[in-house]
């Protein structure tokens, strides 16, 4: 990480999908960008939960795999030079005159134009696999960034959500074999997600739990306890503890900022109810709400165009079209 700039037209609180693309369209309107994210790249959930997932719904493309949407969205904004600070949380906020300032959790302090946050569902951790509360060793992940790591590798997959199906699909083709362990026998992933894995051969023991890992230093295998059946040992090079997490808007709500639950209420302009402080993306409410990237997308323009108008009210809302930009 550099350090960060002591002055930003708008600093962008979230770097997924819709804060990536405000900071596309912040640096179109000529504003200086800072991204801030408490993960150590860019990406949001899409980096740290599904990477290799295919994506349906984003306008333009019959389907894109995650990682290449995140790549893509930052050479979009890579032009204007967003300036981006990875692995801090925004912790504090504070007015200097009209401009807020925001404090990150290292004591930098950030004077901003405006603030847009797009945390999505705000900072999120991973629920913990409690087989491996006792276990010292590494091999156990809550996320695969990068499949080829895995490669040739006896990996099991603790889940029945979505998550755990969607990381067995990606894995199966490149490990020595993948084996999803279950402690119910109903899952929550979707069913055609199922079919697929189990069209596969991935073996699904289900109404189990792993209770134990072994290894030293590293995990080599797993204890699984089966209801109604015989314990068994399965090999295991990587434990994937697919067991959903637990999201937190962290110091926000401390912030003032009027909410709805875990959401950021907003208006037509996704304005919030603080001076110069707007909000787009999974983290907002409004009547209407739908929770969708391509939504997020709309609303990243929507507020960077109003905040421009709030740093500077001489500037126009609508600034032309892309395309007459040359």
């Amino acid at each position: 990480m550099t350090d960060p700039t002591p002055h930003t037209d708008i600093a962008i609180i979230g770097a997924g999908p819709t804060g990536l693309f405000a900071a596309y369209y912040a640096g179109f309107r000529g504003l200086s960008v800072t991204l801030i994210d408490a993960l150590p790249e860019p990406g949001g959930q899409i980096t740290a939960m599904y990477p290799e997932k295919m994506i349906f719904d984003v306008a333009g493309f019959p389907e894109i795999r995650g990682r290449d949407l995140v790549e893509n969205l930052v050479k979009q904004a890579a032009p204007f030079a967003p300036h981006y600070v990875l692995g801090h949380q925004a912790e504090g906020l504070a007015y200097m005159g009209e401009k807020p300032v925001l404090t990150l959790d290292d004591g930098t302090s950030i004077e901003c134009g405006a603030v847009l946050i797009t945390s999505g569902i705000g900072s999120f951790t991973s629920r913990p696999l409690p087989a491996a509360e006792g276990f010292t060793g590494s091999g156990v992940v809550f996320f695969v960034p990068k499949l080829a790591v895995h490669a040739d590798e006896d990996i099991v997959v603790v889940g029945g959500g979505d998550s755990a199906f969607d990381w067995a699909l990606a894995l199966h083709p490149i490990a020595r074999s993948v084996t999803i362990v279950h402690r119910r026998d109903k899952f929550r992933a979707h069913q055609h997600t199922v079919d697929r894995v189990q069209g596969l051969g991935v073996p699904i023991l289900v109404n189990a739990q792993v209770t134990a890992l072994h290894g030293d230093g590293h995990v080599t295998g797993v204890h699984v306890e089966t209801r109604g059946g015989e314990p068994r040992d399965l090999p295991a090079d990587t434990v994937v503890a697919a067991l959903g997490f637990v999201a937190d808007l962290g110091p926000l709500t401390g912030w003032g900022l009027e909410l709805d639950k875990r959401h950021i209420l907003v208006g037509p302009t996704m304005a919030t109810n603080l001076p110069r402080v707007f909000a787009a993306g999974d983290i907002t409410e409004y009547p209407g709400k739908v929770r969708l990237i391509a939504t997020g997308f709309g609303e990243a323009a929507t507020a960077v165009n109003n905040a421009a108008v709030a740093i500077d009210p001489s500037a126009h809302l609508f600034p032309g079209h892309s395309s007459d930009a040359g």
